[in-house]
């Protein structure tokens, strides 16, 4: 897997607000937590892709663009509706 990458004021504004973190993430990862990679549907972030990881047993989703060495991870963000379609039965 390419090396993954983040804004640190994002990170620490993710922690304040979300109560998680891009380091979060990369362990989730390691651990084989990741469910999926998506497209990010809004066309507004065509570019992006999203990893849909099980945080927990809730599904939170990282946007992502990758380049030819990394993923630099933009968001982190819980989701109702994906927590549904990866966990009572939609795929």
């Amino acid at each position: 897997m390419k090396r993954l990458d983040w804004n640190i004021e994002k990170n620490k504004k993710l922690i304040k607000e979300r109560n998680i973190s891009f380091e979060e993430i990369v362990i989730f990862i390691e651990q084989g937590k990741l469910l999926d990679i998506v497209d990010n549907p809004s066309p507004r972030y065509h570019r992006q892709k999203m990893f849909v990881l099980d945080v927990e047993g809730y599904v939170y989703l990282v946007p992502f663009v990758e380049t030819e060495e990394t993923y630099n991870l933009v968001t982190i963000f819980p989701s109702r509706k994906a927590t549904k379609e990866y966990f009572q039965g939609g795929k």
